[in-house]
């Protein structure tokens, strides 16, 4: 990355941690298999149970209710299944219960029938509507219910009622699959701090290599009965095929440092991204935030600017030499209209959105507002000629 360029996009990816790359490179100097008995596949095994201690108890859970993936997409395909199990209860889910605003990966409901999966409304601050839950739960009282939701909404940063939405799921007998991609890191996320049942998160969102993340349960009773990828028997059987030491220490290492000096790391992030937001006010003061009346993570700030589409902004952002972003990144690429904002009731169909991580500075914030500040000048006195 060019250091003349503002990288403002860490909800898409974070840039690599020095303590990831030094972990990856560590591990790339062992050969081993750790499926292997000999000496070099037991250091391979040992890197990757080192690996898993971290991430279980960063979590909160014992090591071995953690499975190593791909990262989030791959976690959430996994757990969102009817064939869940807790205990030897075998009596598969019968409804899955969504935040209207959750991740593309989740929002598919994967292995459960279409007719199966009901979405649940958000209110015009971005949280779930825990009325509407109730009335939910209500309707679908007596059946095995599981209900999925993102700790930290990946478009407006928006803090999500988990430990809420955990207790009424709970008491109905439920399961509750929480995605902690966007959270770990920028707030407390833990089983003892939020009541899910399961968590998953991804690497690269916290300064870890891409291709790699993790979905860990709290408890040694629940268990997924059917796995997407059959082979080898590795992850205990839940997830096929030769593990990615190097990604995984990777990994570990950026979950590690994410977690150290959480607090103060909230704060300094949080006076920036209120000074980002301030800046932008005073550039278009017709600008609308979407979350702000809500508890948010201090990483993320969504906005639209009257009469500017994100798609024309974002271009001319990052021809200044900005790297922001419109809502998910998981759209090939494509600007797309918010699924998220249209839940909110915002009349706005896109949002530009700026995130802050480990690697922004203040005169990158004092750099970005000098930026947009030429970009809607030049956008919005064209159109006024025009």
């Amino acid at each position: 990355m060019s250091k003349s360029r503002i990288y403002l996009d860490h909800n898409a990816t974070s840039p690599l941690r020095p303590e990831a790359r030094a972990a990856m490179l560590a591990a790339m100097e062992a050969p081993g298999n750790a499926s292997s008995v000999h000496a070099e596949g037991r250091a391979a095994k040992a890197l990757l149970e080192q690996a898993r201690a971290v991430i279980g108890r960063g979590l909160g859970t014992a090591a071995r209710n953690v499975t190593f993936t791909s990262g989030a997409t791959e976690s959430a395909n996994l757990a969102l299944t009817p064939m869940l199990q807790r205990g030897k209860n075998p009596a598969p889910f019968e409804v899955l219960l969504l935040g209207a605003g959750e991740h593309p990966a989740v929002l598919l409901g994967h292995r459960f029938p279409a007719d199966a999966v009901e979405r649940i409304a958000l209110t015009a601050e971005g949280t779930l509507s825990l009325a509407a839950l109730d009335e939910a739960l209500a309707r679908h009282a007596g059946k095995r219910i599981m209900a999925a939701l993102q700790a930290v909404n990946n478009e407006t940063g928006v803090i999500q009622p988990v430990r809420e939405v955990a207790e009424r799921v709970h008491t109905a007998g439920g399961l509750l699959i929480c995605d902690a991609t966007q959270a770990i890191g920028r707030i407390e996320t833990c089983f003892p701090s939020t009541g899910a049942d399961f968590l998953f998160c991804s690497s690269h969102k916290l300064g870890g290599p891409a291709g790699v993340g993790a979905l860990a349960a709290a408890q040694d009773d629940l268990h997924i009965t059917e796995t997407l990828a059959k082979g080898g028997g590795q992850e205990f059987g839940r997830r096929a095929g030769t593990e990615n030491i190097a990604g995984i220490a990777g990994f570990a290492a950026a979950f590690d440092a994410s977690l150290a000096g959480l607090t103060a790391e909230e704060l300094r992030l949080r006076l920036m991204r209120n000074s980002l937001e301030n800046k932008i006010a005073e550039i278009a003061p017709d600008a609308r935030f979407f979350g702000r009346g809500a508890l948010r993570v201090a990483t993320t700030s969504a906005f639209a600017l009257p009469g500017i589409p994100a798609h024309t902004a974002l271009m001319a952002l990052d021809l200044s030499g900005v790297a922001a972003s419109s809502g998910s990144a998981c759209s090939s690429g494509k600007v797309r209209e918010s699924h998220v904002l249209a839940a909110m009731g915002a009349a706005e169909k896109e949002a530009l959105r700026v995130s802050l991580g480990w690697t922004t500075r203040e005169e990158d914030v004092e750099q970005f507002g000098m930026v947009l500040a030429e970009v809607v000048n030049r956008i919005r006195s064209r159109r006024s000629v025009a």
